[in-house]
């Protein structure tokens, strides 16, 4: 989805030629009925409702207030070229074209929230890593995306919790998953979902072949609360165990670790990483219900068979994205062909230019 800046100037409240695009006619109008709504007496009877109103207004004042300073900024701008093809001016045309800059990157920030309409992308994110067949290598190579993602959260402020850790035997991992907060932290990761290839010189391997390892990388958006999920106690297995690797005496010598299976439909959580059994019951619990919200979003968007089929083989031909780091550095996206020569910026958490990629591919799509 792209948005013209060609802008023709009009009437009150300084509306464009690109408006269409946000649909912002309808949320302002939306956002007046809110108003008065919220000016009734009798509003705050029902708290619950009240609260959902508002919210509502919050969001679609996020998309307005922005949009409305863009339209006056326009409007300005307009005055001031006719005032310079009048009175050229090098000074007040350089002000011109700072200005224009500025603005059209504010045009760009809503066109970029214009592709995050996922009704849950403002939602937190559980990201899972699993490596593909290969040992050691492809654990090691789970681990390094577990770092990417870390630093990339990092990056954009979010706080990261790794709430499930299994290390591998020699090296890497065998399993990870993250709790990434944020504001839209699964709109942006769900553009990571797949299966993700490396290619490099082995650092196991004596003889310095290059290899290929492959990883895949599962995100679903946090469920709180205020979403109904429904879970039946009869179909569930709970396990508990010792937990591996670092974590004191307490945590290894006790069955701290829960592992819980959705018996119906086969999906297994585990968590380990609190000292309380209870604590990490809690948090399974948590991720069950994020993974079977996103099961029943899937199934009604008709994409869950793609998700399976990649689920089930985490080799060649799957992967969404590449990093080859020999005999040549570059990273590319099969999906958008966005790439780059810098692999270490990538693998260091610079993953901008794919997840935008993406996402403006998906926004150009119809729906």
């Amino acid at each position: 989805m792209r948005c013209s800046t060609t802008s023709s100037s009009s009437s009150a409240g300084g509306s464009t030629s690109y408006g269409g695009t946000f649909d912002i006619p309808a949320k302002l109008k939306e956002v007046r009925e809110l108003q008065e709504r919220m000016a009734q007496p009798g509003f705050w009877d029902n708290p619950e409702h009240a609260r959902e109103i508002i919210e509502r207004s919050q969001d679609l004042k996020e998309w307005t207030e922005p949009w409305t300073e863009l339209s006056e900024r326009v409007d300005d701008l307009l005055e001031l070229a006719a005032l310079l093809e009048e009175e050229p001016d090098e000074e007040l045309a350089a002000e011109l074209d700072a200005a224009a800059g500025s603005t059209e990157r504010g045009l760009g920030r809503l066109e970029f929230r214009n592709m995050l309409r996922d009704p849950d992308a403002r939602r937190d994110a559980l990201l899972t890593i699993h490596p593909g067949a290969g040992g050691t290598e492809s654990q090691d190579w789970a681990e390094m995306l577990l770092r990417m993602y870390s630093r990339w959260a990092e990056g954009k402020g979010f706080d990261v919790d790794v709430v499930d850790l299994l290390p591998g035997d020699e090296a890497g991992i065998k399993s990870a998953t993250l709790e990434i907060k944020g504001d839209y932290a699964y709109g942006y990761l769900m553009a990571e979902r797949g299966v993700h290839r490396l290619v490099r010189i082995s650092p196991f391997d004596a003889a310095s072949r290059r290899h290929t390892s492959f990883a895949s990388v599962f995100v679903y958006p946090v469920v709180e609360d205020d979403i109904e999920v429904e879970i039946d106690e009869e179909d569930l297995r709970i396990d508990t165990y010792r937990a591996s690797g670092a974590g004191g005496q307490h945590v290894n010598k006790t069955s701290s670790a829960v592992r819980i299976t959705h018996l119906p439909t086969g999906i297994v959580v585990s968590c380990q990483q609190e000292r309380s059994q209870h604590k990490n019951k809690s948090q399974a619990m948590k991720m069950l219900r994020a993974a079977l919200y996103q099961r029943a979003v899937e199934e009604r968007e008709a994409e869950r068979q793609e998700l399976e089929d990649t689920k089930k083989e985490i080799a060649w031909g799957h992967q969404i994205r590449s990093y080859t780091l020999q005999p040549y550095t570059m990273v590319k996206d099969h999906r958008t062909d966005v790439e780059t020569g810098n692999a270490q910026a990538v693998l260091d958490g610079d993953l901008d230019p794919f997840i935008e990629g993406f996402l403006r591919q998906q926004g150009a799509e119809p729906r």
